[in-house]
């Protein structure tokens, strides 16, 4: 249930309001007029609400909900009781995460300059930027129309911001270009020093890290996340990624489009990840590697060669899942057979 103090919700909206831009079929005794007043889990949902059932694990809490209405598959559909209008979608949890939107729109702050920032003469801002207390804006930054630009934030000389940015307090940025409708959470780390040095029985030697961090249109980047800057060649984050929190992402690496990547996860550097590609929590990725379009990397997997595009991978070294259980199940025998010896 949405704390009031915190969300505040928009207004009530009928099921056609709410679903008008899916594609769905309603059960025979929901009315597209019929009104909603909020959205809810299934435990919590009352008559007025909406709810949703995307995993069948929660079957019984959606046979005992009083929701007023809920988004489900065809398939959960087969099993709903006559008492639970449906709304079915091929995408119940989407659908449900596009309702809750509606009720809980986020609002950018009007524009607005805070006395306590600071900004270099030579930066240039556009239209209805929102720039809030103690940020330092340098030299020659361009910062697009209708940024939002949380409290602490530090944004180093040449940077440039698209329109639509949301960058979260206390984020540092550096040698970088960022697209449009960008959102940076709290304490992230943009565009520091790669790390790239050469090592010497005399003393290790710092290579300068030349390059840029490239953060494409429409990408979210997690709280506390830090990603270096290239060596020479740039460090890049492909449209419509995104990023969890804790993530680390070293120099030169290049992220395809439509990533995700999940807390903990530790990318070394010059390493290549094709078009949405996903790597669970805790995720090591070796240095100057390629993961294929669409590879599945299960948490905690160890990435230490080249993987193909399209397949799940698993363990430590990563296998492919189905060889990764073959392994796992040979492993067992062997453990039996000697107890048995």
């Amino acid at each position: 249930m949405a704390d009031p103090r915190f969300f505040k919700k928009e207004r009530s909206f009928t099921v056609e309001q709410l679903v008008q831009e899916l594609d769905y079929s309603l059960s025979s005794d929901l009315s597209v007029d019929t009104i909603i007043h909020d959205v809810k889990s299934l435990q919590d949902a009352t008559a007025s609400d909406i709810s949703f059932l995307d995993n069948i694990k929660y079957k019984e809490d959606f046979l005992a909900t009083k929701a007023g209405a809920c988004f489900v598959s065809p398939q959960i559909a087969k099993i709903a009781p006559e008492t639970i209008p449906c709304i079915i979608t091929e995408t119940p949890y989407k659908a449900y995460a596009l309702a809750a939107q509606k009720f809980y729109p986020v609002k950018r702050p009007e524009q607005y300059l805070a006395k306590t920032a600071v900004i270099d003469k030579s930066a240039t801002i556009g239209s209805g930027a929102h720039i809030s207390d103690y940020v330092h804006i340098s030299q020659n930054v361009e910062i697009g129309k209708n940024v939002w630009i949380e409290p602490g934030v530090v944004i180093g000389e040449g940077v440039k911001i698209g329109d639509r940015c949301r960058i979260g307090s206390h984020a540092t940025l550096s040698h970088t270009y960022i697209g449009d409708d960008v959102r940076l959470y709290p304490g992230v780390r943009v565009g520091q020093d790669g790390f790239g040095f050469a090592i010497d029985i005399k003393g290790h030697v710092k290579v300068p890290q030349l390059g840029r961090v490239i953060i494409e249109d429409h990408v979210e980047i997690g709280s506390n996340t830090t990603i270096d800057r290239g060596a020479g060649p740039d460090t890049v984050i492909g449209q419509g990624t995104w990023i969890d929190n804790l993530v680390q992402i070293g120099h030169n690496v290049k992220i395809g489009r439509g990533c995700v990547i999940v807390s903990q996860v530790g990318i070394s550097g010059s390493t290549v990840l094709e078009d949405y590609v996903a790597i669970g929590g805790q995720g090591g990725i070796a240095g100057h590697l390629r993961i294929g379009q669409g590879a599945r990397i299960a948490a905690q997997s160890g990435v230490m060669n080249d993987l193909k595009g399209g397949q799940d991978y698993m363990g430590s070294p990563a296998f492919p899942k189905t060889q990764y259980f073959r392994q796992i199940a040979a492993l067992n025998r062997l453990i039996k057979k000697k107890k048995n010896d």
